[in-house]
């Protein structure tokens, strides 16, 4: 075998690898979107690496959540909510409030993914044609109404595996982009260490990008949508050591990738003084040590990570409907179509508007760990059931993750009432 037949051989496995990647890989467009970016941006440009600790609980207590979902759907055969509707005392309540909160957080979400990722091309096209930006608010509110016209199109004709490869061809390029960027800047190792010390920045603001971190890694969206997701897979009980593979695999990769993301902002921003209040500071992450190329690099990455959010934010609401009605999701229905146009008109407001889209964002990511402790009591309740669990027991390490989890999400949601009642 010649050296150019190996080469292609290599990057054919590489390929089948990245394809092969189960459902976790919407976890990951579901966590690291905008949203993450935004926050792990502004947490590394005003507190270097200070709150790595939260990202890597949320991404520990992210893991033990999707693989219990994941186990349940597989064992059961039954998505979330509908099975809190059939199995549990207050199951019906408990679903119809975890719909409209996890609703209106992706819905809000969603306004800030448009925004920033409709900024971000404007911000591109105006690094080579200074004019635009006399028409600055026209071009983006038209970029955002393209963007989500496209999406919505595509929405109409994708099955889960359309869906799925193309998250896969973004996030891959996101996570490839900032890894490239951080061999442009870092931050000290030394920090890095300090960073798994448990303390909350004691300034205004530092309370918020605590709930916003929990908000956007421990999204309740990729916990409930699982057993959805690893059924349109077609795994069955068969799959459940896969399922734990894929768990953890994306777990991992939402640490490392999130991390990436505060080290380039805290190694190139933090050192310097600098805090990111606007989109185009995002792309000055980088402009110092690196001129426009990298510039270019990280604007990529960042467009990745919110295009490849956008998805699963227009997915969840008809995801969590049918989920409710039935365990399954027809993507065909008068119901998902109508659903996923009202969600894109809701993420055009902050464009229309003119709002910033990093306040949008972060103000989503807060609002998302509210719904959070229902989301994991939920499953405690059920995954517990052994009846209902079909004589499978739950291992006391996944019970004490849990429990754990719970009482983290409990200790978020405080901290972001304590956080919204100080910005409002």
């Amino acid at each position: 075998m010649d050296e150019t037949t190996q080469k292609k051989s290599l990057l054919k496995k590489i390929i089948a690898i990245i394809l092969g990647f189960g459902p976790g890989i919407f976890a990951i467009g579901y966590t690291i979107g905008t949203g993450s970016v935004t926050s792990m941006i502004v947490a590394g440009s005003k507190f270097n690496m200070q709150l790595l600790w939260v990202l890597f609980l949320s991404c520990l207590f992210s893991g033990v959540l999707m693989f219990a979902y994941g186990n349940y759907g597989l064992i059961t055969g039954e998505t979330a909510l509908y099975g809190f509707k059939k199995h549990l005392k207050y199951g019906k309540a408990l679903a119809i409030l975890i719909i409209v909160g996890i609703t209106f957080g992706q819905w809000n979400s969603l306004m800030g993914i448009l925004g920033i990722s409709s900024n971000i091309i404007f911000e591109i096209l105006a690094l080579n044609f200074e004019g635009l930006h006399d028409y600055e608010y026209q071009i983006v509110l038209t970029i955002a109404i393209v963007i989500i016209i496209t999406f919505y199109l595509l929405m109409l004709v994708g099955k889960y595996t359309f869906f799925e490869k193309i998250l896969v061809i973004f996030v891959t390029l996101m996570g490839f982009s900032f890894l490239l960027s951080l061999f442009f800047v870092q931050p000290l190792p030394v920090d890095v260490i300090k960073g798994f010390v448990p303390s909350i920045p004691d300034v205004p603001g530092g309370k918020m990008l605590v709930a916003a971190f929990v908000g956007t890694t421990m999204a309740a969206a990729t916990f409930l949508s699982r057993p959805l997701f690893v059924k349109g897979k077609g795994w069955t009980i068969k799959n459940l050591g896969q399922q734990k593979r894929d768990s953890i695999t994306a777990a991992i990769l939402i640490f490392i990738i999130s991390g990436t993301i505060m080290a380039v902002s805290a190694g190139a921003l933090f050192y310097e003084g600098k805090e990111v209040t606007h989109v185009l500071d995002m792309a000055n992450t980088l402009e110092p040590v690196a001129g426009k190329w990298a510039v270019t690099i990280f604007f990529f990455g960042a467009l990745s990570a919110g295009l490849s959010s956008i998805f699963p934010c227009l997915l969840i609401a008809p995801l969590l409907l049918a989920d409710y009605q039935s365990g399954e999701l027809d993507t065909n229905s008068k119901q998902f179509r109508i659903v996923t146009f009202v969600a894109c008109l809701v993420a055009l407001i902050g464009p229309a508007f003119g709002a910033n889209p990093i306040e949008v964002q972060i103000l989503s990511q807060v609002f998302n760990v509210f719904v959070l402790p229902a989301v994991i009591l939920g499953i405690i309740l059920i995954v517990n059931n052994k009846k209902v669990m079909k004589g499978y027991k739950t291992s006391l390490g996944v019970n004490v993750g849990l429990f754990t989890a719970l009482f983290f999400s409990l200790v978020i949601s405080y901290n972001g009432i304590v956080a919204l009642t100080e910005y409002f």
